[in-house]
């Protein structure tokens, strides 16, 4: 695919009033400074749908998580930091009508920055074994 950009709600207007005026396809693509076929596409979209609509515009699928369940998620986890996915997702489940899988939260939960991390099995150092260690 090439770099396309997309034509502004004026530009599709105009291609199809000069259209109307029975301009020819060269010379509208001349005044609207755009290619042959894209008049072409735009006066036929018009005239079978009586609209000349983005098609780019909204793409890709809804969000199963919004923007205000990301607060809630976030909290799940800071109150209990030892939760797996899987006990997060039914937690949240739970709460909530629509139901998430297993796979979402996880990728939610990584788009937020947060992830797991392994507990230390060691001791902490002592004020005497930091003293020792500076010296």
């Amino acid at each position: 695919m090439g770099n396309v950009a997309d034509l502004s709600d004026f530009d599709r207007g105009q291609i199809v009033m000069v259209r109307r005026l029975e301009t020819s396809i060269s010379e509208t693509a001349r005044l609207v400074g755009c290619s042959r076929s894209t008049v072409v596409n735009t006066y036929a979209k018009w005239m079978n749908d009586g609209g000349t609509s983005n098609r780019r515009h909204g793409l890709g699928r809804l969000q199963a998580i919004k923007e205000k369940s990301h607060w809630r998620l976030s909290r799940m986890v800071k109150h209990n930091r030892s939760q797996t996915v899987v006990q997060l997702t039914a937690q949240y489940n739970a709460r909530t009508s629509r139901i998430v899988l297993e796979h979402t939260v996880q990728r939610t939960l990584l788009d937020m920055g947060l992830r797991s991390k392994r507990p230390t099995c060691m001791p902490l150092l002592t004020k005497r074994h930091h003293q020792l260690r500076l010296h």
